[in-house]
């Protein structure tokens, strides 16, 4: 009989924009659940992925089989009916923590038709046909580009400012248009070093214009925010990356205190800045850079600016208030602790349960899914009860429950657990 809750061990990666060493939660969770994983200060860590995903896999904790395996021999136990008839017999989602020092490309994800012809042409660089909307629930204060500023806030920006003049079309209408803000964002992407490290040159010691007499004497002209442009500016060399002009000017800029979350859809620009969090997405590892990456990736980064560009869409959910993804009491909580956040997406839902508070030892018990759940203890400890075994919980600890399983967690002082859910 193929057990239906088992352990899992996640695997930590190294991006350069990974936090170092111990300052990395995703190193630290990872080093207390991965047999042999040792941290290195010298190092950054990026992410711990614990999906089925092959780049970089969950195991078995007990045998070190690889999930993928073992959902593959167990479909209908492990995946269930709802799965394997409405989505691929796979893992729908993929859930990751990150911990982030300094900007994450620049990038989008292609849609589930762009991805299929990205896939098709060039799968060395695009490992599958799917689409990656995804979210992020902030573990510490989080800060992040996400979605586009209204045009009525970009276009004065550039108007107001003598420097972006020249990235403004000849024939760019009154008001401005989703077509000339893409032609803007063309523009910056593919000028010429020597013209962007000008261009931040002149804003940093510019950042407010001295507006014109036919200007609203009580409107204040627009901002550059000259501390995200330095902070930028030293973390990717030159003063020459197009990423520090596209998002100070067309994004928004957030800051979300732990618990916050947001949702990214398929096409929507991003760029993480720092910070601790959960991410899950659709199962799929495609992804458009255009910048804010080392000189060593730029080549390919080039080859995909045009397919970038013209990828940009500029829906409503990309605006400031929309890619805001509150959480809500899940139903299937008995005691009412589990919160959940619910993309508009049919592969996943985020759960976080939260117990202990000052007095400690609280219970939760969670009504079993019709399909698989994946979690993360991600603080404290405590006892987990599931198909007939009680198990013990500590910080790390990543599990996997199967369809049709009740859940009953118990904590020992406070804990938190995060968990995709199909």
């Amino acid at each position: 009989m193929t057990d239906r809750v088992f352990q899992l061990s996640g695997t930590c990666n190294n991006y350069p924009w990974g936090k170092h060493g111990h300052d990395s939660l995703a190193a630290r969770l990872c080093q207390k659940t991965t047999p042999g994983f040792q941290i290195d200060d010298s190092k950054p860590y990026s992410e711990l992925w614990f999906g089925d995903y092959p780049d970089f896999p969950a195991r078995v904790l007990t045998t070190g089989e690889a999930l993928a395996d073992i959902l593959a021999r167990n479909k209908e136990t492990l995946l269930g009916d709802k799965v394997l008839t409405t989505l691929d017999p796979q893992l729908p989602f993929l859930p990751k923590i990150l911990s982030i020092a300094k900007a994450l490309p620049l990038q989008i994800h292609p849609d589930k038709n762009l991805a299929a012809q990205l896939h098709a042409k060039d799968p060395s660089s695009f490992p599958d046909p799917n689409h990656k909307p995804e979210i992020a629930i902030a573990l510490s204060d989080f800060e992040v580009f996400a979605g586009f500023q209204p045009l009525s806030q970009i276009e004065p920006l550039f108007r107001h400012h003598p420097a972006l003049h020249q990235f403004i079309p000849a024939d760019a209408p009154r008001p401005w248009t989703n077509t000339t803000l893409r032609a803007v964002i063309h523009a910056l992407l593919h000028a010429d070093p020597a013209t962007i490290h000008q261009t931040q040159h002149a804003l940093l010691h510019h950042p407010t214009p001295t507006p014109s007499p036919s200007n609203d004497p009580h409107q204040k002209p627009p901002q550059i925010n000259t501390t995200l442009l330095t902070r930028l500016q030293t973390q990717y060399p030159s003063a020459s990356d197009p990423g520090t002009l596209v998002a100070l000017t067309t994004l928004n800029f957030l800051t979300l205190s732990p618990g916050s979350a947001l949702y990214i859809p398929a096409d929507a620009p991003h760029a993480y800045l720092s910070g601790d969090i959960v991410e899950c997405m659709a199962r799929s590892n495609n992804v458009l850079n255009a910048a804010f990456c080392d000189p060593s990736q730029r080549v390919q980064n080039n080859k995909n600016l045009e397919v970038f560009t013209e990828a940009l869409t500029f829906s409503k959910a990309h605006s400031k208030e929309d890619v805001i993804l509150p959480s809500v009491v899940s139903k299937r909580g008995r005691k009412g602790r589990i919160q959940v956040y619910q993309p508009p997406m049919r592969e996943f839902e985020m759960l976080r349960v939260e117990l202990g508070g000052t007095e400690g030892g609280e219970e939760e018990e969670m009504e079993a899914g019709d399909g698989p759940g994946v979690m993360i203890v991600t603080k404290g400890q405590g006892k987990m009860e599931a198909d007939g075994k009680v198990v013990g919980l500590a910080e790390g600890s990543i599990w996997f429950v199967a369809p049709g399983v009740g859940v009953k967690w118990k904590a020992e002082g406070e804990m938190e657990v995060f968990m995709a859910v199909v």
